[in-house]
Formats: structure tokens, C-alpha cells, sequence
């Protein structure tokens, strides 16, 4: 069976949840005799043809579909949900030969080109939502478009011509990421294959690292408690907030540092937090690193340096890296939002908070994060039992396995109709 992976785009240096989903079960699936390549764009990357750990991977010309378009509203585009289409890929999925199955990591205009080459072939498509397609927040959806104001779209053509209204109508199977999402996509798709297929972790590869070499590099003394989040650095990240209750924290609990990793898809909020930092004179109790490569040792060591793991976000589709910090033995404290209560069963395997109630207030992220700072058997109890559930639930093999699954059972459906 070969199956060609279509994520939006696939950047080393600019790695998410996307691309963790194709990498680790292409892995998986040519090691069990399949084959995976992925076919993407050039945006952000411009290695036309290359492999990554044995992965082929093909790269095409793009475009926004925008009249007097900056480059700099390009740029963010690429960084963050560019509604983006290319010729050149939908050429050479038409010419590719002995395609089994094309899986869809993304939708609209670069999803509907996925769909227009399956449904001239006749063979399934499936697509995976990564990001939260019903349930994203109408504030953050609309600055996926904020770059594009000022210039004059003329992509809703493509669109029409190609079907990017109907990636999802089409589909043989919609791989939803999230709990929360699957019950959105079920209710507005009652008649289709909907499954719920989560996230994994690499166990192995999180089980390892050198903390005191990583606080070693950056400066962080051995006697913080550390509390690492790895999060893009976005609003939807919120990691604002988390820097403006940590006076509060260092009130009660004064050896707390705050560890932020994560590429910058928002310069101006990143600055914002920058001086928010100046502005509470918090620099000596906070590092900034805007962003590590997903195969970075240096990311394996942070999460081997943290002492705890919080995840402050607005809207979170799953969290992946609440596995990744399980699967390093952390405790975990994060929202109480999107996929993340289906994961983390409250004051069992972690703690989950309100990201936007104050530091004043119960249930606020400040108490989380004291918990974990001041009640090290109630931390110890909360890491041992999200070890236990990141190994029983969510290793890429098992997944990888589902997925397997999922694709036998489309071609099935294809062939019978």
C-alpha cells in the first residue's frame, strides 16, 4: 500500500503537531512494510526533494491567491494557517503512480487539491484535523486572515474549481486528533467514517536527556524549580499570562523559573511578552528559547532540566507535548480547554486550571504551579500516574497500528462500491 502524506507544510525548524502525526507513523508504517512519502509546499523551506529518517519527501512552488499581498504578510502566512494553492503539486499527484491512499493533513485550498486528484482517480482520501477545525475560538480564527487585509483575494475560483468547500463533505474517513472535535465533526457528519485516532510518544526518545548539562547551557541554577512549557509562541499559546501571574507564584514559592520554548508565529505578541518580562523585572527568573528543532537533544534535555510541565493555552485541539512531558516523568498542569480534559484526569495524573482566571482567584494557573512547587509527593503521585497512561494509550506504535486500520478498512469501502 502507498500512501502519500499532504501536510500544508513540513519545516524542521518550524515543527507542530502536524508534522509530529506524519513523521512518527510514516516511521512506523514503512518499517511494517508500507510506504509513506509526503508531498507538501516550499513554504518556509525550499529543499525541493530530500529525505528525513528515511522519509521521502517532495517539495512544490505555491502562491497565496491574493492581489497585493506583502512579503511580510506572506511570511506570516507561512508561519501560521496560509490559505495557500500550488499547480505544481497537484500536477505531480495526478502523474504519481500506484497512489493507494492519499491522507490529508490539512484542508482548504491545498486540502482540495488532495480531493480533485483522489476523486479523478478513484481512490479514498482520508484527513486528519489537526487543528480543531469546529471547535477554534472565532478570536483566533480571525487572525489566520489578519495578513491578508489590504489586499484582494481572488482565490475563492480555485476554491470553486477544486472543491476546498468540500475536503470534509468527500472524505472517506475524517481523523479527528481531539475528543472535543470528534463530537463536533460527528454531529455535523452523522453519515460518515469519524474516528477519534489521538496523538502519540516516542517513549524511548522522551525517556532520555541530560537536565544538568541543559541548565548548565543556559544559565538556569541548579537549586529553580523549573517549570517548562513548549508551546509556539502565539496568543493562543498564552503564554502572556503565565509570565504575568509569576510574580504572584515567586511570592509564595521564590526559587520558581519559567522556561518558554517554542518558534515564534507571532512577533508582535512575542515582543509583548518580552517587555511584560522588562516591565516586572522578571529576567532573572525567566528563560526564553524561541524555538528548538522537534529531533533537538537540547529539547529532550529541557524536559529532562524541568521539574513540572504547564500548558497555559486558550485553545489546545490535543497537547501533545503534555505526552512528551509524561513520557519524561514530569507532572503535568495545563488548561482546562479543548482536548486537554479528555487526557489529563484532574488531581489524578495531573492538574488542570482556568487559563484566563487571575492569579487571585481558585483554580487560577498560579495554584497549579504552587501545588507543584510545594507539594513534592503530590507531584511525584501525579508524574508516576501520567507515565502510566502516556505507556498504556499513547505510543505511536498503537497508533500507528489504528491508523492501519483505518486505511484497510477505506480501500475495502472503495473497492466494494
Amino acid at each position: 500500500m502507498k500512501i502519500i502524506q499532504i501536510p500544508r507544510r513540513f519545516v524542521i525548524d518550524e515543527w507542530g503537531g502536524s508534522e509530529t502525526f506524519v513523521t512518527e507513523t510514516s516511521l512506523r508504517l514503512n518499517a511494517r512494510g508500507l510506504s509513506s512519502e509526503i508531498m507538501t509546499t516550499t513554504a518556509l523551506c525550499d529543499v525541493e526533494d530530500e529525505e528525513y529518517q528515511g522519509i521521502h519527501i517532495r517539495r512544490f512552488p505555491y502562491f497565496y491567491p491574493y492581489l497585493g499581498l506583502s512579503s511580510d504578510a506572506k511570511f506570516q502566512l507561512d508561519k501560521k494557517a496560509g490559505n495557500l494553492f500550488s499547480f505544481s503539486l497537484l500536477r505531480a499527484l495526478r502523474k504519481e503512480k500506484d497512489i493507494d491512499i492519499i491522507h490529508l493533513n490539512t484542508g482548504k485550498r491545498l486540502g482540495s487539491i488532495g480531493r480533485y486528484v483522489a476523486k479523478k482517480r478513484g481512490i479514498p482520501y482520508v484527513i486528519s484535523l489537526h487543528g480543531g477545525k469546529l471547535t477554534v475560538p472565532k478570536g483566533e480564527v480571525s487572525t489566520w486572515t489578519e495578513p491578508t487585509k489590504g489586499s484582494f483575494e481572488w482565490g475563492k475560483l480555485l476554491g470553486f474549481l477544486y472543491g476546498s468547500r468540500k475536503v470534509l463533505d468527500d472524505a472517506a474517513a475524517i481523523i479527528c486528533v481531539g475528543r472535543d472535535e470528534y463530537t463536533a465533526i460527528s454531529r455535523s457528519y452523522p453519515n460518515k467514517k469519524v474516528v477519534y485516532l489521538p496523538n502519540g510518544v516516542d517513549l524511548d526518545k522522551f525517556a532520555g536527556g541530560d537536565g544538568p548539562w541543559f541548565r548548565k547551557l543556559y544559565k538556569i541554577p541548579e537549586d529553580r524549580f523549573l517549570t517548562l512549557t513548549v508551546a509556539r509562541i502565539d496568543p493562543q499559546k498564552n503564554q502572556l499570562a503565565l509570565v504575568r501571574q509569576l510574580p504572584d507564584i515567586l511570592a509564595k514559592a521564590p526559587n520558581v523559573h519559567l522556561l518558554c520554548i517554542g518558534n515564534v508565529t507571532n512577533q508582535q505578541y512575542y515582543e509583548e511578552v518580552l517587555k511584560e518580562i522588562a516591565l516586572q523585572k522578571l529576567e532573572d527568573h525567566i528563560t526564553i528559547i524561541p524555538g528548538l528543532p522537534y529531533d533537538s537533544k537540547d529539547l529532550i534535555n529541557a524536559y529532562k532540566a524541568a521539574d513540572c510541565f504547564v500548558l497555559p493555552s486558550l485553545h489546545e485541539p490535543f497537547g501533545m507535548v503534555v505526552l512528551e512531558a509524561w513520557a519524561a516523568g514530569l507532572p503535568v498542569a495545563a488548561s482546562k480547554r479543548g482536548g486537554l480534559p479528555y487526557i489529563i484526569n484532574h488531581e489524578k495524573n495531573g492538574l488542570l486550571f482556568d487559563p484566563e482566571a487571575p492569579a487571585r482567584f481558585s483554580g487560577s494557573m498560579k495554584d497549579a504551579i504552587l501545588t507543584m512547587a510545594l507539594e513534592k509527593d503530590t507531584c511525584e503521585a501525579y508524574a508516576k500516574a501520567g507515565f502510566d497512561e502516556a505507556t498504556s494509550k499513547y505510543s505511536w506504535d498503537m497508533i500507528t497500528d489504528s491508523l492501519i486500520k483505518i486505511y484497510e478498512e477505506v480501500n475495502e469501502d472503495t473497492i466494494r462500491k
